[in-house]
């Protein structure tokens, strides 16, 4: 299993806080059956630069590679780049690509998107080289019409769901449906800690092999591993 979604560096945000929870964390990822996990975290434009996040996530990355031991999850550099007014225009936006692809995991604001806004999800989508994939989907689905959510799906945008989302028994049948439908494409834990908010990517998984079948989830996972075919070769 892929994990697409993780706030699993150290000291990088509000994620882990220090190597041994990242360490931890990696583990627990190990157990659940999760071989690739994502490290996504957050950039805000407004707060620094591409250069200092890139350079402050290579420090991290170093740090924790240097207590890591064989056998955890191989770890893949990415960024959860939060939206802005601007952002298909902004300066090294390539680079916060999830490394070896395209794709680029962008979170939306918690709210009733403007159609500037949409029209520039299709501007970044048309860009050379970038892949638009909308973080944790599940939390603005009600927020926006579902017209938009067709437009966004014709333009080629992914979407990607927390695990949470199936793992809760309340959003669990909304987010079968979206799945079946083709409107999810990636899942991720979206992990921070190991308390509140854990890796649950086995408690998904399972909820779709008992919903949607053992295939359903052989046919996901050979996706996922198409999505990376280019940092495998």
């Amino acid at each position: 299993m892929i994990d697409w979604h993780s706030h699993i560096l150290p000291n990088m945000d509000d994620g882990s806080h220090s190597v041994a929870e990242s360490i931890s964390l990696l583990n627990l990822e190990r157990s659940q059956g999760v071989s690739v996990v994502v490290a996504t975290p957050h950039f805000y434009a407004n707060d620094e630069s591409v250069d200092s996040f890139l350079s402050r996530r290579t420090v991290a990355m170093n740090k924790l590679k240097a207590d890591t031991t064989d056998g955890l999850p191989q770890i893949i550099l990415g960024a959860e780049v939060k939206y802005y007014h601007g952002v298909s225009r902004m300066e090294g936006l390539s680079s916060l690509r999830i490394e070896g692809t395209k794709l680029l995991l962008l979170e939306m604001p918690l709210s009733k998107w403007t159609e500037f806004m949409i029209r520039e999800l299709f501007e970044l989508s048309a860009k050379s080289g970038i892949q638009v994939v909308l973080a944790h989907v599940e939390r603005y689905w009600k927020l926006q019409d579902h017209s938009t959510w067709a437009r966004l799906s014709e333009c080629g945008i992914m979407f990607q769901a927390n695990a949470s989302f199936f793992a809760s028994f309340s959003s669990r049948r909304r987010a079968i449906s979206l799945l079946k439908d083709g409107k999810i494409h990636i899942i991720g834990s979206d992990c921070h800690n190991l308390t509140s908010r854990p890796p649950n990517l086995a408690k998904a998984f399972d909820i779709i092999r008992k919903k949607l079948g053992n295939e359903y989830v052989t046919q996901m996972n050979e996706y996922g591993d198409f999505l990376l075919e280019a940092i495998r070769q």
